[in-house]
């Protein structure tokens, strides 16, 4: 294969990369969009087994059948409620692999030292970093904030101290100073991320999604590799972009979540008194009573809804709410909900809600005042009304559904216990508010019986 055919079929791969890109930008479109993206990987794969830079083809092609063995394999076995999980592994691989490719490079004489030096910092970064989100997300060690005295001054000396020996291996081009920027820049991905709360976790997840593609950029630059450029610029742009859109939403600024401390037990924790009111117990047959003779009734799905995958009998609630009786179901989805973006999206696919039955934050929030009751099923800071009323709080200015405004209020939760942030939410003890205490997928089954009668 020429290099002018090889760069032709790069060409058409990041094409189809951006397409994809474009592709998951809407429900709609997502299965294209992933088609896309597989096929342009299909074609930059090929066209790098069969370029001219490569001579062991056994080996080659044998790693790729390992790892697409591999990745069929997980895909597979990872339930739909563990895909934040997913995506941080996939983030720590990729950065891994930044770094794996910058010493072999440097092993390997390579003159491309500021390239292979920027390419190993960012991704050691992204691959402890997001070996921290995972263990985090997977339960493997509090997903609360964990934070320790002059934490904040102690990432400042690893930082400025990988600045130093990157500009010393440079200028002395030692390869043990390189090891050591390695084993340095892995130590600081894993402070950086220990003091992020899980309230914060999505904005992690595609922050470290980006500094997997920013890593590949160097890394690109470093073997002059033009797709890896062109591919690592796509993620690094959109997983920054997206990191904006989601800080937005939660009204707060990428420097205050990478500085952490959100959702620990000390400090941003907020205790209210509810004037003296006492949450009510609701049960799912006057659930069901209510809605079934409501005109508009919205669901709000949470990261509750993904644990006890409920998905599927909530699609089968809302379907017999509207074919059975009439009612007007929408679906409310928060950008934040759940631990990664679009997760909620996902899961409702998933369970085959319909596309044009879920709203975003913007297009649903007017309509909770006209709506009759409002089905809320594992969300919790995401309709604070103290986000709106309460300018101590830290959820204050962010962006939540208005849920306390629907006439009745269904909360389905296992307790009254506060969500990511700490902050306990008033709506809970609302005088238009019934508690659905218990599983999500249970409490909704019941319901489902009750309309079923």
């Amino acid at each position: 294969m020429t290099n002018n055919l090889l760069m032709f079929i790069y060409l058409a791969a990041s094409i189809l990369f951006i397409l994809s890109i474009r592709g998951l930008a809407s429900p709609e479109t997502a299965r294209r969009g992933n088609l896309l993206g597989m096929c342009g990987m299909m074609l930059a794969v090929g066209a790098t087994v069969f370029s001219p830079y490569v001579s062991d083809y056994v080996s080659v092609i044998a790693v790729i059948i390992l790892g697409g063995a591999a990745g069929v394999y997980f895909a597979l076995k990872v339930k739909m409620t563990s895909l934040p999980q997913m995506i941080a592994a996939f983030n720590g691989l990729g950065g891994l692999s930044s770094v794996f490719i910058s010493a072999a490079e440097i092993t390997a004489g390579s003159e491309m030292l500021l390239e292979n030096a920027l390419g190993l910092i960012i991704g050691a970064v992204a691959f402890s970093g997001s070996a921290v989100a995972f263990a985090k997300l997977q339960g493997l060690m509090p997903s609360k904030a964990i934070v320790f005295p002059l934490q904040q001054f102690f990432n400042l000396v690893l930082g400025l101290a990988s600045i130093a020996l990157c500009v010393y291996f440079i200028i002395g081009k030692d390869i043990n100073v390189f090891y050591m920027l390695a084993a340095l820049t892995i130590v600081l991905g894993i402070t950086l991320v220990l003091p992020i709360g899980g309230a914060d976790m999505p904005v992690v997840i595609s922050i470290l999604n980006a500094y997997s593609g920013w890593a590949a950029v160097g890394i690109g630059f470093s073997v002059n590799n033009v797709l890896l450029i062109i591919v690592g610029s796509i993620v690094g742009a959109s997983g920054a972009i997206l990191s904006y859109i989601m800080t937005k939403a939660m009204n707060r600024s990428l420097i205050s979540v990478m500085l952490g401390g959100f959702g620990s037990d000390s400090g941003s924790e907020t205790k209210h008194e509810n004037g003296g009111k006492t949450a009510k117990a609701g049960n799912p047959a006057d659930a069901a009573f209510i809605m079934k003779n409501a005109s508009k009734v919205i669901i709000v799905p949470g990261y509750g809804m993904a644990v006890a995958q409920a998905q599927h009998i909530l699609k089968e609630m809302g379907d017999d709410l509207h074919k059975k009786y009439g009612v007007d179901v929408k679906y409310a989805i928060h950008p934040v909900a759940g631990r990664m973006p679009g997760h909620m999206n996902v899961l409702l696919a998933e369970a085959g809600v319909p596309y044009e039955d879920v709203f975003e934050l913007d297009e649903i929030n007017r309509e909770f005042g006209t709506a009759d009751a409002a089905y809320v099923i594992g969300a919790n800071d995401v309709t604070n009304p103290l986000a709106r009323t309460d300018s101590s709080s830290p959820l204050y200015g962010m962006p939540v559904l208005d849920v306390d405004k629907a006439k009745t209020v269904f909360f389905v939760k296992r307790s009254l216990a506060a969500g990511y942030s700490g902050v306990e939410n008033p709506l809970f003890f609302a005088d238009n508010t019934y508690m659905l205490y218990g599983d999500a997928k249970k409490v909704t089954e019941e319901v489902v019986a009750a309309l079923e009668k």
